[in-house]
């Protein structure tokens, strides 16, 4: 943990050294999704609800996902770019240090910009809280809590498993963004308004309703049954990232250097 400190230290102060450009791509990561929220609040204002949940209800999801793909592309981003640490031979060294792959790989960059975008998520966050009519108490605050958690942890397993196919294709696949962008679009609004394969597949083969539909159905008091199942779904997407650290170490031991 020291280490990864570190490296986030340097590479912090080397944005700092362009502080300009640091502070207009915040401002542009802060805006871009901002209109995509304006658009999804202006369609609320010609239909009351879509699929039954109102904006507050949709905002609320919103928020959650995109602050867990903030954080994710900031903390995570060396597994993004991670074809061109390949290409250039950069993960030779990292394989004769006595450190983890994985630690190393994410310590390599960070994506302090996302600062914008994670900023636009909490006003969003705040914005459904505020207008939402919950009885919060400390489960609920809780819940909300390992909502953000797991979808970090989620977004950062499937950054890592595109990551780990550029050990047989060395270049990066845009393949992988159907499961970030693409998943985070869909994940911004509850899954229950998608076709049913679309609901299965976004909650056991890439969880994404675990980070948001299935504990916002708890927090909202939607549920039918069991409510604790639909408290700790969070915890349970979580477990995602143990088949992504798997298959990344069965790349690693296959992998092969380009001699660049």
């Amino acid at each position: 943990m020291k280490l990864y400190l570190k490296y986030m230290s340097i590479l912090f102060k080397s944005e700092m050294e362009y502080r300009t450009s640091f502070i207009l791509l915040s401002v542009g990561q802060f805006f871009v999704p901002f209109l995509v929220f304006v658009s999804i609040f202006l369609l609320f204002q010609r239909f009351p609800t879509i699929g039954g949940w109102s904006i507050y209800e949709v905002a609320l999801c919103y928020g959650v996902i995109h602050m867990g793909f903030s954080l994710s592309e900031c903390f995570a981003r060396g597994f993004d770019t991670f074809s061109s640490m390949i290409v250039n031979g950069d993960f030779d060294r990292i394989l004769v240090r006595p450190r983890s792959t994985i630690l190393q790989v994410l310590g390599s960059k960070f994506e302090f910009t996302r600062i914008g975008r994670l900023l636009q998520s909490i006003i969003v966050l705040i914005f459904s809280i505020t207008n939402l009519d919950v009885a919060w108490d400390i489960y609920k605050i809780i819940t909300l809590v390992l909502m953000s958690i797991s979808g970090v942890v989620i977004f950062s397993g499937i950054f890592m498993l595109g990551a780990t196919l550029c050990f047989w294709t060395t270049e990066g696949l845009e393949v992988i963004n159907i499961f970030t962008d693409g998943g985070r679009e869909i994940s911004q609004y509850p899954l229950s308004i998608y076709k049913d394969w679309v609901k299965k597949f976004f909650t056991f083969v890439i969880p994404f309703g675990t980070v948001n539909y299935l504990p916002l159905m708890f927090i909202l008091d939607k549920v039918e049954g069991n409510s604790v199942l639909y408290m700790i779904t969070p915890l349970l997407g979580m477990l995602f990232i143990i088949p992504c650290i798997l298959i990344w170490n069965f790349g690693v031991k296959h992998y092969k250097s380009t001699g660049s």
